[in-house]
């Protein structure tokens, strides 16, 4: 999986925990399956449109809000990886 995909996930991780909700909880509100939301917070899935618009809308934020944090995430980890790589130089 890409990046992007992984920091997605870590970004929907991120967002549940700041209420406190459980992946349960959190599939629950977004009528998703709970080990579908832990595949997508793994980037073990790739999630679609729909099933991000029924992320965010539970989250209370936007789907675009919610796929600009994933992507903010993964140029971090960009950043952090070239910053490693110039080290080890």
């Amino acid at each position: 999986m890409t990046t992007l995909i992984k920091s997605f996930g870590v970004a929907v991780r991120q967002s549940r925990e700041a209420y406190g909700w459980s992946q349960e909880r959190l599939a629950e509100y977004s009528d998703l399956n709970r080990s579908y939301v832990g595949e997508v917070e793994r980037g073990d899935a790739i999630a679609s449109l729909q099933t991000i618009e029924k992320l965010a809308r539970s989250l209370g934020i936007t789907p675009s809000t919610l796929v600009m944090r994933g992507e903010v995430l993964s140029q971090a980890n960009l950043v952090r990886g070239l910053q490693l790589a110039a080290i080890a130089c």
